[in-house]
C-alpha cells in the first residue's frame, strides 16, 4: 500500500520515482499480481496517469491492459479502467483542463501509431466488439468510446476488421436501441465514423433497419428542434445515402420519404431560429438534395422527385420559400434543394410554375425569385441560388421555356404595365448597370433557349423600346450595341454565351445576326488585336460567335457567305491565331470549374465567367469550327453538295421510315383486328357448342317422352300388356293381382256361410218362438232347446269374428295397394285401378286428358327443336361467314409482309448509297455523323417526349 499511496500522490520519503519508473512498477503489478484487488488498483492508477505520461503508458501497459481485457471479464470494474486508460493512449483529443495548463500535444500520428498497434492483432478488435454487447455501462460506453476512437485514427483498416467479423456490424446496430441515451448518442457518432467512405458497411447498416431507427430518434428529439443529437443522427443519415443508390432505393421503397415532410413544418414568426435549429434544418435540406443529385442516375433521381411531389414535400419546401423571417442561409439552401428536385421532372416544374407568392396581387415564385436575382442589394450566394433554381425550372423544359419567351412578345406583353413579367426582369437585368446581373441575364435568357430552334427563331421578333422617338430595335441588336461600347468584362462575357447559344444550330439567327454589317468588323477586331490577359476570355468567345456564324451560315447573304467570311479571317487574324484564341476558352480555370457540376458556385462575383450548359456547348463546337476554318471553297461546295444528297436521302429514308410505321401500325391494328375476330370466333363456337349440347338435352327429353306417350297409350288398349315403372317389375304387378284375386275370393265365400248361418239363426229363432206358446213341454225338453241354443249363438259368434280378421287383412292388403299406387306413375296408377276397380266410369277420360296433354307436350318440343336448329343453322353461318373474314385478313397480313420485304430492300439499297457518300465525305475530311449515333440521338428525344407525356 505503500507503494500505491506513492503512486497516488500520498507523502514518502525519498527520492520519488520518475513517471516511466512508477509505470513500469505498475505494469509488473497487473502482470504478476495474482489477487483481482491488487490488479485493479494498479489498472485505476495507469488510467489516472495515461492522459499525462500517454506514451509511456501506451508502449509499456497496452499489451498487459489487453491481457486484463482477456482474462478478466468476469469484473466489470477493472475492464472499465482498462478500456478507458486504452482509449486516453489511442485518442488525440485533448481535454481542457490540460490544454488550459498548457501541456505540451502529442504528435498527431502518435494516436494513429498506438492504433496499428492495437488492430495488429485483429482479435483485439473482436475482442473489443464482444466487450460492447455486454449491456453493464461501465464496460459498453468506454467500449463504444475506444472503437470510435480506433476508426478516427485507421478507419479503413478497422472497418475491413469489423466487416469479416462473424455479426459485427449487427452487434454495433443495438447500440441504437440502448435506453441509455449517453450510450445511443455515442452509438451513432461511433456508426458515423463506420460508416464513412464503405459502401458495404453502408449497405449492411441499412439493412439492420437503420433509417427506421435514426428518424424515430429524431421524431423523438423534436425534428429540426432537437439538439444536438439530430444533427449526429442526420449526418449518419448523410453517410448511408450519399453516392449509395442501392441505399437510395431501399430509402425510398421504404417509404422514408414521406417521413422526411414534418421536418419542414415550420412557422411564419421571425423567432425561434436558434443556432442548432438553423444547423438542423441545414442538413436536413442537404439529404434532400442526396436523394435528388444530379449526379446520381437518372431513373432513381426520377422516382425520388415523384415520391417527394405526391407526399407533399415539394409543396412544404415551397412554403419554406415564401415564408417570412427565414434566415438567409436557410434560405439560400431551400431554394437549391427545391432546385434539384424540380430538375428535369415535367411534374414538379408545372407545379413550381404554379406557385404563388403570398403579396398583392399574387405574383409567381418564379417572378419573385427573379426579382432577387437581378437586385444588386440581395447577397450574392441568394443570387447564384435563384440563378440555379431558375436553370433547373428550364431544364428539359420546353414548356416553360416557351411561357418565359412568350413574356418577351410583342402579343403577349402586359400593356397596363400592373405586372412585372419574368421576360421584362430578365430584359430589365441583361441592361442594368450591374455587371452581375447583367450576367445573370444573359445565362438565364441562354437557358430558355437551350436545345430549341422554334424559340430562337421567336426570340428574333423581340423589339425594346431603347429612348423616346427613336425606333425600336431588335434583342439581338441591343446586345451587339452593348459589346461594342465596351463594358466590363463579366458583361461582355455573359453577352457572349448568350449570342453563342442563341445562333448555334439556328441559321436564320446567324443571318439576322450577318445583316448587321457592325458586328462582323467588331469580332475581328476584338480578335485581331493583343490584349492582356483579361481580355483573352472575351476574345475566345468572340472568336467562337464568329465560327458559329461560319458553321452554320446557310449563305443567304453573298457579302458573307462562308467562303468570304474564312478569307477575311485568313487576311485580318490569320488561321492559327483564330484557333489559338479560340482554345483560350477550354484552357481558362473557370472553364474548368463551371464544367463539373450544373450548380453555379463560385467564391466571389469576379469569377462567375461560365456557366456549366453553356461548357457543353463549347466542347461541342470547338473541333467542328477549327474544321470549318481550313475548309476551302471547293471542299465546301463539295460537303454542301454531299448534304443536299445526304439530305435528300435522309428524306428518302425518312419517307420509308413512315411508311413502315404506317404499316407497322397497320399491322398492329390487323394484329388486333384478328386476336378480337378470334376471341369473338371462340365465343361464338363456345355458344354453338352449348347450343348443340341443350339440343341434344332436348332431344333426348323428346324420345324419353315419346316412349313413355307409346307405353302410355299401349297399356290404355290393354290392361294385359306388361309395364316396368319405377323399378316395379311386371311379375310382381301380376303377383300382386293374383293375390288381390283371390282374397276376393275368400271374401266371397265366407260371405256367402255368413249369409247360410244367417239364414240358420232366423230358422232357429223363428222355431223357438213357435215353441214358446206350448206351455205344456215339459222341461227337460225346454232345456235342451236352451242349450241347443246356446251353442248355436256361440257357434254364430266365432264366425262373426272370422269374418272381421277377414275383413281386417282385406283392409290391410287394400292399403299397401294404394301405398304401391302412390309410388308409380300415373300409368301405374291407371294400372292399379284398372286392376281394383276395372268398371270405375272416370278412368278412360283420365287417360284421354293425359294424352292430350302429352301430345301438346310434344308438340312444343317440336317447335322448340325447330327453332333451335334455325338458330344452330344462323349460328352456322356466322363462323363460317368470321371465317372467311379471318382468311382475308390472314392474306392481308401476307401481303403486307411482302411489301415490308421490299422497302427493307429498298432501305438496304438506299444504305448501301449512303455508305458509299459517307465514305467519299471521310475521304474529303468532312465530319460525318453516324447513322447509330443520329437514331441514339432521335431515340433519347423520343424518350425525353415520352418520360414528358407521362409526368404530364
Amino acid at each position: 500500500m505503500n507503494f500505491l499511496r506513492g503512486v497516488m500522490g500520498g507523502p514518502s520519503a525519498g527520492p520519488q520515482p520518475s513517471g516511466a519508473e512508477t509505470i513500469q512498477k505498475l505494469c509488473d503489478r497487473v502482470a504478476s499480481s495474482t489477487l483481482l484487488d491488487d490488479r485493479r488498483d494498479a489498472v485505476r492508477a495507469l488510467k489516472s496517469l495515461s492522459k499525462k505520461y500517454r506514451l509511456e503508458v501506451g508502449i509499456q501497459a497496452m499489451e498487459h491492459l489487453i491481457r486484463v481485457l482477456q482474462t478478466d471479464r468476469s469484473d466489470s470494474e477493472i475492464i472499465g479502467y482498462a478500456l478507458d486508460t486504452l482509449y486516453n493512449v489511442i485518442s488525440n483529443d485533448l481535454e481542457e483542463e490540460e490544454q488550459e495548463e498548457n501541456v505540451p500535444k502529442q504528435v498527431d500520428d502518435l494516436g494513429s501509431q498506438f492504433t496499428e498497434i492495437f488492430i495488429k492483432q485483429q482479435e483485439n478488435v473482436t475482442l473489443l466488439l464482444t466487450l460492447v454487447e455486454e449491456f453493464d455501462f461501465h464496460v459498453r460506453w468506454p467500449g463504444v468510446k475506444l472503437l470510435t476512437s480506433l476508426l478516427k485514427q485507421q478507419g479503413p483498416q478497422v472497418q475491413q476488421i469489423i466487416l469479416v467479423s462473424p455479426m459485427g456490424v449487427s452487434r454495433l446496430m443495438d447500440l441504437l436501441a440502448d435506453s441509455r441515451e449517453v450510450i445511443r448518442n455515442d452509438g451513432v457518432l461511433l456508426l458515423q465514423q463506420l460508416t464513412k467512405s464503405n459502401a458495404a458497411i453502408q449497405k449492411i447498416v441499412a439493412f439492420e433497419n437503420a433509417f427506421e431507427r435514426l428518424l424515430d430518434i429524431i421524431t423523438e428529439e423534436g425534428n429540426s428542434d432537437g439538439g444536438i443529437v439530430v444533427e449526429d443522427c442526420l449526418l449518419l443519415l448523410q453517410n448511408l445515402l450519399k453516392n449509395n443508390n442501392s441505399n437510395q432505393n431501399f430509402f425510398k421503397e421504404g417509404s422514408y420519404i414521406q417521413r422526411m415532410k414534418p421536418w419542414f413544418e415550420v412557422g411564419d414568426d421571425n423567432c425561434g431560429w436558434s443556432a442548432q435549429k438553423v444547423t438542423n434544418l441545414h442538413l436536413m435540406l442537404q439529404l434532400v438534395r442526396v436523394l435528388v443529385s444530379p449526379t446520381n442516375p437518372p431513373g432513381a433521381t426520377s422516382s425520388c422527385q415523384k415520391a417527394m411531389f405526391h407526399c407533399g414535400l415539394l409543396q412544404q419546401l415551397c412554403t419554406i420559400l415564401m415564408a417570412t423571417g427565414v434566415p438567409a442561409d436557410i434560405l439560400t439552401e431551400t431554394i437549391n434543394t427545391v432546385s434539384e428536385v424540380i430538375r428535369g421532372c415535367q411534374m414538379n416544374q408545372d407545379y413550381f410554375a404554379s406557385v404563388n407568392a403570398p403579396s398583392n396581387p399574387p405574383r409567381p415564385a418564379i417572378v419573385v425569385l427573379l426579382m432577387s436575382m437581378v437586385n444588386e442589394r440581395q447577397p450574392f450566394v441568394l443570387r447564384c441560388a435563384v440563378l440555379y433554381c431558375f436553370q433547373c425550372f428550364l431544364y428539359k423544359n420546353q414548356k416553360g421555356q416557351g411561357e418565359i419567351v412568350s413574356t418577351l412578345l410583342p402579343s403577349t406583353i402586359d400593356a397596363t404595365g400592373n405586372s412585372v413579367s419574368a421576360g421584362q426582369l430578365l430584359c430589365g437585368g441583361l441592361f442594368s448597370t450591374d455587371s452581375l446581373s447583367n450576367w445573370c441575364a444573359a445565362v438565364a435568357l441562354a437557358h430558355a433557349l437551350q436545345e430549341n430552334a422554334t424559340l430562337k427563331e421567336q426570340l428574333l421578333r423581340v423589339q425594346l423600346a431603347t429612348s423616346i422617338g427613336n425606333p425600336p430595335v431588335s434583342l439581338l441588336q441591343q446586345c451587339t450595341n452593348i459589346l461594342s461600347q465596351g463594358s466590363k468584362v463579366q458583361t461582355r462575357v455573359g453577352l457572349l454565351m448568350l449570342l453563342c447559344t442563341w445562333l448555334s444550330n439556328c441559321s436564320i439567327a446567324v443571318t439576322h445576326f450577318l445583316h448587321n454589317p457592325a458586328n462582323v468588323p467588331f469580332l475581328t477586331g476584338q480578335i485581331a488585336e493583343n490584349l492582356g490577359e483579361e481580355e483573352q476570355l472575351v476574345q475566345g468567345l468572340c472568336a467562337l460567335l464568329l465560327g458559329i456564324s461560319i458553321y452554320y451560315n446557310d449563305n443567304s447573304l453573298e457579302n458573307y457567305r462562308k467562303e468570304k467570311l474564312k478569307q477575311l479571317i485568313e487576311k485580318r487574324i490569320g488561321r492559327e491565331n483564330f484557333i489559338e484564341k479560340l482554345g483560350f476558352i477550354s484552357k481558362h480555370e473557370l472553364y474548368s470549374r463551371a464544367a463539373q457540376k450544373p450548380q453555379p458556385s463560385f467564391s466571389s462575383p469576379d469569377h462567375m465567367m461560365f456557366d456549366h450548359e453553356f461548357t457543353k456547348l463549347v466542347k461541342e463546337l470547338e473541333g467542328v469550327i477549327s474544321k470549318a476554318i481550313y475548309k476551302s471553297s471547293e471542299e465546301d461546295k463539295k460537303e454542301e453538295e454531299v448534304k443536299k444528297t445526304l439530305e435528300q436521302h435522309d428524306n428518302i429514308v425518312t419517307h420509308y421510315k413512315k411508311v413502315i410505321r404506317e404499316q407497322d401500325q397497320e399491322l398492329e391494328e390487323l394484329k388486333q383486328r384478328i386476336n378480337t375476330l378470334t376471341s369473338q370466333n371462340e365465343q361464338l363456337q363456345a355458344t354453338v357448342t352449348q347450343q348443340v349440347s341443350q339440343i341434344q338435352q332436348h332431344k333426348d327429353q323428346y324420345n324419353l317422352l315419346k316412349v313413355q306417350l307409346g307405353k302410355d297409350t299401349q297399356h290404355h288398349n290393354s290392361h294385359s300388356d306388361a309395364l316396368q315403372v319405377n323399378g316395379i317389375q311386371v311379375e310382381e304387378v301380376s303377383k300382386l293381382k293374383e293375390e288381390l284375386e283371390e282374397w276376393k275370393n275368400k271374401h266371397e265365400l265366407l260371405q256367402g256361410q255368413l249369409r247360410e248361418k244367417d239364414s240358420l239363426i232366423e230358422k232357429l229363432t223363428s222355431a223357438a218362438v213357435g215353441m214358446g206358446t206350448a206351455e205344456q213341454s215339459s222341461q227337460t225338453s225346454k232345456s235342451g232347446g236352451l242349450e241347443h241354443n246356446n251353442d248355436l249363438q256361440k257357434e254364430l259368434e266365432v264366425l262373426r269374428s272370422q269374418v272381421q280378421l277377414q275383413s281386417a287383412e282385406i283392409f290391410k292388403l287394400q292399403m299397401e295397394n294404394q301405398k304401391l299406387q302412390l309410388t308409380s306413375t300415373s300409368a301405374d296408377a291407371a294400372v292399379a285401378d284398372g286392376a281394383t276397380a276395372a268398371n270405375s266410369p272416370g278412368l278412360e277420360g283420365r287417360l284421354e286428358q293425359e294424352i292430350k296433354d302429352l301430345k301438346s307436350e310434344l308438340k312444343a318440343l317440336s317447335e322448340e327443336k325447330e327453332s333451335l336448329k334455325q338458330h344452330l343453322d344462323s349460328s352456322s353461318s356466322t363462323v363460317a361467314i368470321l371465317q372467311d373474314e379471318k382468311s382475308k385478313l390472314q392474306r392481308e397480313v401476307a401481303e403486307s409482309k411482302k411489301e415490308q420485304d421490299d422497302l427493307l430492300v429498298l432501305l438496304a439499297d438506299q444504305d448501301q448509297k449512303l455508305s458509299a457518300l459517307k465514305v467519299t465525305l471521310k475521304d474529303l475530311g468532312v465530319p460525318v455523323e453516324d447513322e447509330d449515333d443520329i437514331e441514339s440521338g432521335d431515340q433519347g428525344d423520343e424518350d425525353e417526349d415520352g418520360d414528358e407525356e407521362e409526368q404530364d
